[in-house]
């Protein structure tokens, strides 16, 4: 501080004219150069120049031994912001009809939303799981230049032909599976992680071995990984996808997606939802109204017609108990 106090000292004594009444008071000092010499008039001269100082702002100096440490912070979160209600009324019927018209309208068109690679092998092309690879986006970009990241998040046994066609276009294929039998294998140049995601890390207070499996929050993969982004992320979590979407919300991860590929549940309320009937519904209808401030926009909805229609346990609106969404980051820009 020492060195901050002498450099205000020398500013405000070349500074004059911003300094009013301190350069008059140096000027006055300046003259009777002699009597400086003793000790009571150099202690009189700095009073005069403490005193003058004390008046001025601290916008008019900036100490350049000492710069401003920025703050680089999140903004932590605590809850999602709720949607009005659908109607006056609060009730399923309202909150039914607004949600399964928001699920099943897209908001962008994808001009181009196969790929070659993709209908490898004479099999069948998958409707359900469909990517957009428009130009308009940077996917088809990352997967052309062999520079794509792909999170593959599911709970075992649901077929993988989506991400070995992804591994083979080039891409970096991770899959998250608690049911495989060791740690991290590579199988058809995939990544496969005995890991479940889910939307809270394990709790320290519990040894390791009492647990049943290892569960990990997105974001906390990531950075164990040393990922910063992910071009492909697909979610198929039976039910545990709501609170899983909320916790990437709350942490600020989507902004590191660029595409989005989530399986949603509801036929029953999801684990660890509540609330009655209409407000659950609500909750659904604002977390993905979430994904549209952040950037991403609808491109594909798909109900599997063979599932049953059930629209948390009730025949509603001709809504199926499950529908596969696809969203595009119109912001995400690969680094």
């Amino acid at each position: 501080m020492e060195g901050c106090e002498a450099i205000l000292t020398l500013r405000l004594i070349t500074n004059p004219e911003r300094t009013g009444t301190l350069g008059a008071v140096l000027r006055g000092t300046a003259k009777t150069g002699s009597d400086l010499k003793s000790q009571k008039s150099q202690q009189d001269t700095k009073r005069r120049v403490s005193e003058a100082a004390s008046k001025l702002s601290l916008s008019d100096w900036k100490p350049t031994c000492c710069p401003p440490v920025k703050q680089h912070r999140k903004t932590l979160r605590w809850k999602i912001e709720l949607e009005p209600w659908a109607s006056e009324r609060h009730n399923l019927e309202d909150e039914a009809l607004r949600f399964i018209k928001y699920i099943t309208t897209p908001q962008v068109s994808c001009e181009n939303p196969g790929f070659p690679v993709l209908h490898n092998d004479g099999e069948e092309v998958q409707r359900s799981w469909v990517l957009c690879l428009d130009n308009r986006f940077s996917l088809a970009r990352c997967i052309n230049t062999r520079h794509c990241r792909v999170y593959s998040v599911g709970l075992g046994g649901e077929d993988k032909w989506l991400e070995r066609a992804l591994a083979k276009a080039g891409c970096e294929v991770h899959c998250f599976d608690p049911s495989i039998k060791e740690a991290h294998l590579q199988d058809s140049h995939m990544w496969l992680h005995r890991l479940s995601v889910d939307w809270r890390d394990p709790n320290p207070a519990i040894p390791a071995q009492r647990q049943h499996g290892s569960t990990k929050k997105l974001a906390t993969i990531l950075n164990d990984f040393g990922h910063r982004q992910v071009d492909v992320l697909k979610l198929d979590m039976e039910s545990a996808e709501w609170k899983i979407l909320e916790n990437l919300v709350l942490e600020g991860v989507l902004p590191s997606v660029g595409l989005l590929l989530l399986e949603v549940h509801v036929h029953w309320a999801g684990f660890e939802v509540g609330g009655d009937e209409p407000s659950v519904v609500r909750y659904w209808f604002s977390l993905l109204r979430e994904l549209e401030r952040s950037h991403f926009r609808l491109y594909h909805s798909y109900s599997d017609p063979a599932k049953p229609h059930l629209f948390l346990q009730k025949i509603l609106h001709n809504a199926s108990s499950a529908y596969v969404l696809g969203w595009v980051n119109t912001h995400y820009s690969p680094r």
